[in-house]
C-alpha cells in the first residue's frame, strides 16, 4: 500500500501543502500586537524577531539594522515580511526592502497603519500628537525623558506649543492604558482624544502575508 507521500492523482501530491515559513522582522513597539494576532489566528508558521523600539529616536539607524536582520536570515525562510512603515527613513527602508525582495508594511508610520493609511491621511491632523498602546505604556521612556522634559520642563512649550490635542489610537480596550494616555495629555497641556483603531492595517497585511 502506498504511503501518504506517494498518494497522487495525475502526478499531484494529495496532501495539503504546508504553509511557507515566514519570518517577521518587527519594530519592538509592535511585539504585543503581532504576537496577539499570531495567537488569534494560529499562525504558527511565522517566526518573529524584533528590533529595539528605541531605534525610532534615531531613524537613520533603522534601515541598516533591518537590512542586517534580513541578510542574516534570508537563507532560512521562504519569505520575510518587515513590520515597519517608513518610520522616518525617507524612503530608504522601502528601497532596501525592494532590493532584497522582501515586503514592507505600507504607510509613513504606525499611527497611519493602525488607523488605516488612507483614513489617517484624509484627516490631515497637523496639530495632533499621537500615542499608541505601546507609547501610552512607555510614555516616559520614549517621549518625556528622551526630549529632556524630566530635566528641562521649560522645553515643553518649544516641543508641544504647536499641538492642540493628544490623540490616543487605542489597539485594545484597556482602562489602565487609557488613564495613562489621558495623564500624558495633561502633562503636555493638550486636549485628550481617544480613538479605538484595533490592529488596523497591521492585521490586514499580516493576514494577506499569511495566506500567500
Amino acid at each position: 500500500m502506498p504511503s501518504d507521500a506517494t498518494l497522487t492523482r495525475e502526478g499531484a501530491d494529495l496532501r495539503q501543502a504546508a504553509p511557507q515559513r515566514l519570518l517577521l522582522i518587527a519594530c519592538g513597539a509592535l511585539a504585543r500586537e503581532v504576537l496577539a494576532l499570531q495567537r488569534l489566528h494560529g499562525w504558527d508558521h511565522m517566526d518573529l524577531v524584533c528590533l529595539p523600539a528605541i531605534l525610532h529616536n534615531t531613524p537613520q539607524k533603522i534601515t541598516p539594522e533591518v537590512t542586517a536582520k534580513i541578510t542574516e536570515n534570508q537563507g532560512y525562510y521562504d519569505r520575510i515580511f518587515v513590520l515597519y512603515a517608513d518610520c522616518g527613513t525617507g524612503g530608504l527602508l522601502q528601497a532596501e526592502c525592494d532590493r532584497l525582495g522582501v515586503t514592507l508594511l505600507k504607510g509613513p508610520h504606525c499611527y497611519a497603519f493602525f488607523e488605516g493609511v488612507e483614513a489617517f491621511a484624509a484627516r490631515e491632523e497637523l496639530t495632533a500628537f499621537y500615542l499608541t498602546d505601546f507609547l501610552a505604556r512607555q510614555f516616559d521612556a520614549f517621549v518625556w525623558e528622551p526630549l529632556g522634559l524630566d530635566r528641562h520642563p521649560q522645553l515643553l512649550e518649544m516641543y508641544f506649543g504647536h499641538y492642540d490635542r493628544l490623540v490616543y489610537l487605542a489597539q485594545t480596550e484597556d482602562e489602565a492604558l487609557t488613564a495613562k494616555a489621558r495623564a500624558a495629555a495633561a502633562r503636555l497641556g493638550l486636549r485628550f482624544e481617544r480613538r479605538v483603531t484595533g490592529y488596523g492595517d497591521l492585521a490586514v497585511e499580516m493576514e494577506r502575508e499569511a495566506g500567500r
